[in-house]
């Protein structure tokens, strides 16, 4: 029986780029525009679902009036708060998917999915109970320590054979509150960081990356940070790509990958709003094979940690890249990771040439055939 047009829904900020790009593959996909939900309007109670709307939760950022209402702070650029704004986003997409059910709705991302993609420790827990590798972590799954502040990270380091290690808010995105911390052979501590300390010492993100040069100026950050909770990684030893650090975010749609970019810095953060730049996809697929290794067999890493997300129908994958291009392991699994505006698929893929978001849209009927045979059984 042939499928059911989907009808869609989005939870997002209205206007806002990530909003605009999904309505643009729907409408090119022939499909009524999407009623766009706003943050706002979740945050108060008011969101309103109808019976067989496909629902997509999307980002509640870039909304300074959503970012007061989640974190509790009036500026969008400060780092704290990261704790209860976690607490409040995991209650609203809980409301919303109450609301969703009892409309008959249908979520395209799963709220218990969500809750752990947004909590570093469970996601590194998740993944490394499945086999998915990931940089060794003494702050992993629900049983670890807590981490209160600097004595506790030196000592975990140390207790773990770290010499350097990243140190980010557990509940952070964008690298918001990260650190790339190292100790010199001397035993000198110092980081690499995109958060700035005022005087009072109130944190706030920075669109560059800067160095704390002694173990004082990290240990003031890492305390500040802390109340919010924290996670540790092992800094692994990242492939190059001219001479810059080089990493990939895969973007998985239905359990497949779809999409890929290289994103290369001369600093830790790879990350593009801190600087970071595409790279070359081509001669990275080149690289790996010319290595010994397989460019299929990187994209199933990226693929097997989205399997650990079932209820998603997409996330971005951040795949580190070992020393000379022959292993994987991933570094980070984002609930709103599709954001790559004009990239197109991966040949193979069956997103030759749509975007992450026409990609999503094309998945949504086939999706719910499999949800209506799997309900059947």
């Amino acid at each position: 029986m042939r499928s059911r047009a989907p009808r869609f829904a989005v939870v997002g900020i209205p206007g806002n780029r990530r909003v605009s790009l999904f309505q643009d593959a729907v409408r090119a996909a022939g499909l009524p525009e999407a009623r766009v939900i706003s943050w706002r309007a979740v945050l108060r109670g008011e969101a309103v679902f109808l019976p067989g709307e496909s629902v997509r939760i999307d980002s509640p950022g870039e909304d300074a009036e959503v970012e007061r209402l989640l974190r509790g702070v009036d500026d969008p650029t400060r780092v704290e708060g990261s704790a209860r704004w976690y607490a409040a986003f995991t209650t609203a997409v809980r409301d919303v998917a109450r609301a969703a059910e009892v409309a008959g709705a249908v979520l395209l991302d799963d709220p218990g999915d969500i809750a752990v993609l947004f909590d570093k420790r469970l996601c590194h827990g998740v993944l490394s109970d499945a086999a998915v590798p990931v940089p060794a972590s003494p702050t992993s799954g629900p049983l670890a320590p807590a981490v209160r502040g600097w004595s506790d990270v030196r000592e975990l380091m140390r207790g773990h054979g770290m010499k350097r290690a990243f140190v980010k808010l557990a509940h952070g995105s964008s690298a918001s509150g990260v650190l790339a911390v190292e100790t010199t052979g001397d035993g000198r501590v110092r980081a690499a960081t995109s958060v700035e300390r005022d005087s009072a010492g109130r944190l706030f993100n920075s669109l560059r990356v800067r160095r704390c040069t002694t173990e004082a100026e990290v240990a003031a950050v890492v305390d500040a940070l802390a109340p919010d909770g924290l996670h540790i990684e092992r800094w692994l030893p990242k492939a190059s790509q001219h001479g810059r650090a080089a990493d990939l975010r895969v973007v998985v749609v239905a359990g497949r990958a779809t999409h890929a970019v290289v994103r290369t810095s001369r600093s830790p953060m790879t990350n593009l709003h801190l600087g970071g730049e595409r790279g070359d996809l081509d001669a990275v697929r080149a690289a790996v094979e010319a290595a010994g290794g397989s460019w299929a067999a990187a994209l199933a890493v990226g693929e097997r940690a989205a399997g650990c997300f079932p209820g998603t129908l997409c996330v971005g994958v951040d795949l580190l890249p070992s020393t000379g291009w022959r292993r994987f392991a991933v570094c980070e699994v984002n609930a709103f990771g599709d954001l790559l505006p004009r990239l197109t698929g991966l040949p193979g893929s069956g997103a030759e040439h749509q975007d992450t978001y026409a990609a999503q849209v094309a998945a949504v009927p086939n999706r719910a055939r499999n949800h209506r045979v799997d309900a059947v059984h």
